[in-house]
Formats: structure tokens, sequence, C-alpha cells
């Protein structure tokens, strides 16, 4: 820049880098696009999979997850950066409808990009959108239907939803009985609303021949029992949760034990064996069969513990302790001696299962945490198995908690674009161009569908239309058939909170980046 005498006038440092105006909006506008079409051909139940490799390791990770995904490729551009934050949070918050929320985001930008070309200024885009948002949260309550949570059968289908096009089609029954018993066990209602808590759903996962998933009232421990002398099953589990060592610890200052004859070393001796045995002695008195350990156990203690039949496992891991004890209706004790009837927790079995090396308590009359096993022949196959699982958990969870669902295959966006377009009408001027340009943006669902599953795409977007426009809310595009169905009779449903998150945050990020007009990047000192 140059003042009027002509002296150059330094404003930015030299290791600002500058992009203005239409150029850092087309570059944003890009960047979606690009994130959005790298996600889309994974959407619905007949998406693609993407295979992630990392250079130099051996790591190779083979999945539709769209989060999963948009985590693993690293992404620089800081428009894209903020694309892959909305995906991030659609996890958090629903668990699902990560690949819907990311193609959302780069089909407002491309409705964007052809309304700035017909000359409308962004201020206005990102008003009409705001106004298209707010309609659309408010057509989403009128959409959503109601349901309980024990309509078990319904929770199933949701979670089927959820899971289909996830590689586990084998098990899909059992797995979504498995989800839905898992959530039931552990929500908790007071007075009208029900809360889940998913840190109280553990999921374990083991190779195996088979691929199978199973629910167990309880907890599973990747540890087996210390001594062979230990029974490998127990009826009627009394468990206790022990946090400090169950050995003679060293003391904290340095000191020595002078020993000058043969009777003082014997002395020691039996003394540290009485110590070692009273431990023992103190589960045997309060009824304890099984221990569980979170440091170590002395070899004496092992063996007077397996002399009176008690199962015990050592250097448990703090998570598995708390995990156990909550889904037992125990409490984690410092020593023996803090035991008290309250403390010990309760269970139904215990199971050594030597070909997995697991142990297993299960049968627990109320518990607060389960845990779901899920075995499958390989390593990738058994992670993408276990994201299915988390998945389906997740939406199952929304929908216990909200109250609600919505009607899936696309018959949601189809019927929000047309009540869109219609609201965009009442509104008039610049803003109706925007409304309808954020309405069109809705038909990248439905589109993406017929295209992942080899149908004409224009041919399916105007059979759905049709149908909404005759009142049919609840029409989607059957994806293994390709005619258009009442998709509430299929059973194709979803959380209602995991459209309203999608559409909610894939709105406020592509205003965002509608109103950003000049990117300042600075490089660090290694970079400049």
């Amino acid at each position: 820049m140059s003042s009027r005498s002509g002296q150059p006038v330094v404003i930015l440092r030299d290791n600002v880098e500058r992009v203005p105006g239409q150029e850092a909006l087309r570059s944003n506008i890009m960047a979606a696009k690009v994130l959005g079409n790298t996600v889309r051909t994974t959407l619905g139940p007949r998406g693609m999979d993407k295979m992630l490799v990392t250079q130099g390791s051996d790591d190779i990770v083979i999945t539709n997850d769209g989060a999963t995904i948009l985590h693993q490729i690293h992404v620089q551009h800081p428009g894209a950066k903020l694309v892959v934050e909305v995906a991030e949070t659609q996890d958090d918050e629903c668990g699902d409808g990560t690949t819907t929320a990311v193609v959302m985001v780069g089909s407002f930008m491309e409705q964007a990009e052809n309304l700035i070309d017909t000359g409308v200024h962004p201020s206005v885009i990102a008003k009409g959108y705001n106004l298209g948002m707010m309609k659309a949260l408010e057509l989403l309550d009128s959409l959503a239907i109601a349901v309980t949570p024990k309509d078990k059968d319904m929770l199933k289908q949701i979670a089927k939803t959820a899971m289909t096009g996830k590689s586990i089609e084998m098990i899909m029954d059992k797995a979504c009985d498995v989800v839905v018993e898992a959530v039931s066990n552990v929500a908790v209602t007071t007075g009208k609303k029900t809360v889940v808590n998913e840190d109280d759903i553990l999921v374990k996962t083991k190779r195996s021949e088979t691929m199978d998933a199973e629910m167990i009232k309880g907890v599973l421990i990747d540890k087996t029992r210390l001594d062979a002398l230990m029974p490998k099953k127990i009826k009627g589990v009394k468990a206790a949760f022990i946090a400090n060592p169950l050995e003679i610890t060293k003391t904290q200052t340095k000191s020595k034990i002078k020993i000058t004859s043969h009777e003082q070393l014997e002395a020691f001796s039996v003394a540290e064996r009485e110590t070692l045995r009273a431990m023992a002695e103190k589960f045997v008195e309060t009824g304890v069969n099984v221990v569980l350990c979170q440091k170590g156990i002395a070899d004496p203690v092992q063996y007077y513990l397996a002399e009176n039949g008690i199962y015990a496992l050592e250097f448990v891991a703090e998570k598995d302790l708390k995990y156990a004890a909550k889904a037992l209706g125990g409490q984690i004790v410092n020593k023996p001696e803090d035991l008290t009837p309250e403390v010990i927790g309760t269970a139904g079995n215990l199971e050594m299962l030597e070909d997995i090396e697991m142990t297993k308590l299960s049968g627990c009359k109320n518990p607060q945490a389960v845990t779901i096993l899920l075995r499958g022949s390989s390593q990738h196959l058994v992670d993408e198995l276990e994201r299915a699982i988390e998945d389906a958990t997740r939406v199952v969870q929304d929908v216990v908690e909200d109250g609600a669902y919505l009607i899936g295959g696309g018959s949601v966006e189809t019927e929000l674009a047309l009540r869109l377009r219609e609201y965009a009408a009442t509104e008039g001027g610049r803003v109706q161009l925007a409304i309808e340009g954020y309405a069109k943006a809705f038909e990248i669902i439905p589109k993406t569908l017929a295209e992942n599953s080899g149908f004409d795409t224009v041919d399916k977007v105007i059979d759905l239309r049709q149908a909404h426009a005759t009142g049919e809310k609840y029409a989607g595009l059957n994806v293994f058939t390709g005619k258009v169905v009442d998709m509430q009779s299929e059973g194709v449903v979803e959380p209602k909170r995991v459209k309203r998150q999608a559409i909610q945050s894939a709105s406020e990020t592509a205003m965002l980046l509608i109103r950003v007009d000049d990117m300042m990047i600075s490089k660090g000192a290694g970079q400049a």
C-alpha cells in the first residue's frame, strides 16, 4: 500500500498472507464442496466404504462413518476445518448423521455460489439461510412422531436404520436386540424425563471365528484367575473391589531390620505370613467369593484365597474396576478392613471364558451398567462392528431421551424443500431467492441416496417431489427397489435429534463461511 507521497506503507507483516474478497469466499465454498463430495458416496444403506491408509505404518481403516473418515484425513484448509468441526459436533451430540451434516454444508455452499453468481449479496444470502433454518426447525417439530421408551419394536427399527449399510447385515437383528436391551437397562426415568448415560454401556471386542454380539447384565474383564486352584464358575457372586495392593507394602522411609538369630528370622517370617493370611481371612469372614484388586496380590494371599474357593484378579484397570463396582452395585474400598455388606457387589454368575481369556460377571439384578461383547473374524471387521454398535446405541439413546423420531429415506428433506419453497414466496424480495436456494439444498440427500444406489437422480427427485406435492409427507426412496414408497410403513426411522442437529450446525456453518470476505493467514516462524 502506498501513501500520497508515494512511500510504501507496510501494514501486514511479511509472514501474513492475505486472501481478499471474492477469492476468500470462493476458496471456502470450494473447500466445503470438496469435503461434502468426499463423504457423499458413503451416504445411505448402499453407500460405499473408504479405505484410509496411514503412510509409513500398517494402519488401515475401512469405514463409511463420516466422522471417522474426516478425522483420519487431517484437512489443512481453514474453511474445511470448520466443516470437519460440524461432523465432530454431530458425532458428540448425536452419534450419527455426520455424513448428512457434511453433505448439507457442501450443498448450502453450492447454492450460495449460484446465488452470488446471479448478483445476490452474501449478507442477503445469510439472512435468507437464517430465516430458512428457523422455519426448517419449526417444520421438523411438526413432522416428529412421539414414542415411549417402552416401545421396543420402534427402538429396534431406529437401531436398524443406523446400522444398515455398515457391513454387519449377518447379525443385524441380534445386534438391534442387544443395543435396545442395553439402553433399556441403563435408562433412568425421573418424573417425565428419561436420561441415559452413554458411559454406562461398555463395548468390548474380541477376535473369534464367528461374528456375534452379546449383551451382558454385568461386566467383562480382560483377565483370568490367578491360581489354578481357584474355581472357574461361581453362582451367587459376592464381589469385593479393592484399590490398594494385597501385599505388605514397602515403608515410605528407608529402614533396616537387624536380625541376629534364627529364631528372630523365623518369628519375622511367621508374622509376615500371618499378616497376609489375615488379609485373606477378612474376605472369608465377610462371605466374599470374588476379589477384584486394582494393584498386585502377594503369592501367599493368592494361595489362601484359592484355598477358600475365592476367585481373584489382580491389576484390574481402574476403568474396569469402577465399571464392575457400578454394574454389581458395590463400592471400591482401600483395604479388606473397610469391607461392609453395603460395599459388596452381587451378581448371579461368574464364568471364566478361557477361549477369549476373559472373566464374565453376569446376571446382575438391577445393573446400573452393562457390557456388550462383539466378536468378529478380523480386526477391521471388529472395528467396523464396534463403530456401528456405538452409532446405534447413541441413536436409540437419543430417541429414548427425546421421545420423538422422524421418518428417513429422504422423506423429511423432500418435505422440507417443498414447504420452504412455499414459505419463500411469502417473504418476497431477494431474500426469497436465498430461501429458495436453501430449500433446494435439502434435495442433495434424496439425490445422493438415488445416486449411491445406481438410480437416475433427476427421475427419483421428481418422483419424490410429486408424491410430497400430493400430500404424501412420508414418501421416501427405497434404495433397494428404486420405488418411491411410504417410509413409515417400511420402518425407516431416525431420531429427531440427529436431523435437528445436522440442519442447525450445517446451516450455521454455511452462514459463517458465506459472511467471510477476507482471510489473513499468519504463518509461524518456521513457515515464514
